[in-house]
């Protein structure tokens, strides 16, 4: 066997996880990545001027990546708002396959282990665009935990990604950067003896591993960093090489390319479900509408090819 031995660092989109407490920033710091496009699960990036795709099934976010995988549509970023929310969308779509209403109807836990699965096989789906040079956000929620290590006395509460048990592991793994983003707070005695809170404005991340939080980098970054892009822009300016072509095409772009051997079929079924007119082509039809088609092109020409073969029955 020849051994193919390379040396020094090598470049590639970074896989990321933003997660903190709540109305910390995790969406806006996400926003300020390089071009970035939003897989909104949970409606949370409508408050910014941001290309967003909504999500509404496992299915749908499964296409929407192999779509994206492609590397035609010139986004740098792919932001998954958020994971938390995609594993509900997976448990959903596990529990309607198997015809039951929670994954504890399956014995054993072997319901959250199947869903785990679906999982690891999804975060491979992101490495195809990892792959296409396309940085990937995770954006988490976080839970305290109690913790009780066996080296420790006294357990004690912690912050970690709000997925459940199987399947925190795996993401944790496949992310190059997890970081944790908090409101800091100084804690003082007061005059009576009792704690009290101060501060809890200022907003920012941790990189490192510590008792109170899960955090995790694989770069040079400081153990604490105020919450601002500047304070991670270098992850990411460096990362990709600058090989990777990032085509600035339009959807209606896009879909001419891929229609060009079907634009008379998709004219007359556009006309007969009344996006265009009689007088227009289907490059003529709304935007938002080219938008919609442009997200799941696949399943748009399933519909059309349905609608012919009725047509075809009718005749």
């Amino acid at each position: 066997m020849k051994l193919n031995i390379v040396t020094g660092k090598r470049q590639r989109a970074q896989r990321v996880c933003f997660y903190g407490v709540e109305s910390v920033g995790k969406t806006t710091l996400a926003a300020k990545m390089p071009q970035p496009l939003f897989l909104d699960i949970e409606d949370g990036c409508h408050h910014l001027d941001v290309a967003s795709q909504t999500i509404k099934s496992w299915t749908e976010l499964l296409e929407v990546v192999k779509e994206l995988a492609s590397g035609s549509y010139g986004y740098k970023t792919v932001v998954l708002d958020s994971i938390d929310w995609a594993e509900r969308l997976n448990h959903t779509n596990l529990c309607e396959q198997k015809k039951i209403k929670s994954l504890k109807d399956i014995p054993y836990g072997d319901g959250f282990v199947m869903a785990a699965e679906r999982m690891a096989r999804f975060l491979n789906d992101l490495d195809r665009l990892v792959d296409a040079g396309i940085h990937v956000v995770l954006i988490g929620h976080a839970q305290v935990k109690r913790q009780e290590p066996p080296d420790q006395v006294q357990a004690f509460d912690r912050y970690e990604l709000k997925l459940t048990k199987q399947a925190s592991p795996l993401v944790k793994e496949w992310v190059d950067h997890l970081l944790f983003l908090n409101f800091k707070t100084r804690i003082v005695e007061s005059e009576s003896g009792k704690a009290k809170g101060r501060g809890g404005k200022e907003r920012v991340l941790f990189t490192t591993h510590a008792a109170a939080y899960d955090a995790k980098t694989r770069s040079e970054l400081a153990d604490e960093l105020p919450l601002e892009w500047a304070s991670i822009e270098s992850l990411f300016v460096s990362s990709v090489p600058a090989k990777v072509p990032v085509p600035q095409l339009s959807p209606l772009d896009i879909l001419k390319a891929k229609f060009k051997d079907k634009g008379d079929e998709i004219t007359a079924f556009l006309r007969y479900r009344g996006k265009i007119g009689e007088d227009q082509q289907w490059t003529d039809a709304p935007l938002d509408y080219i938008a919609q088609v442009h997200a799941t092109p696949s399943k748009f020409l399933d519909a059309v090819d349905v609608w012919k073969a009725s047509c075809v029955e009718q005749a």
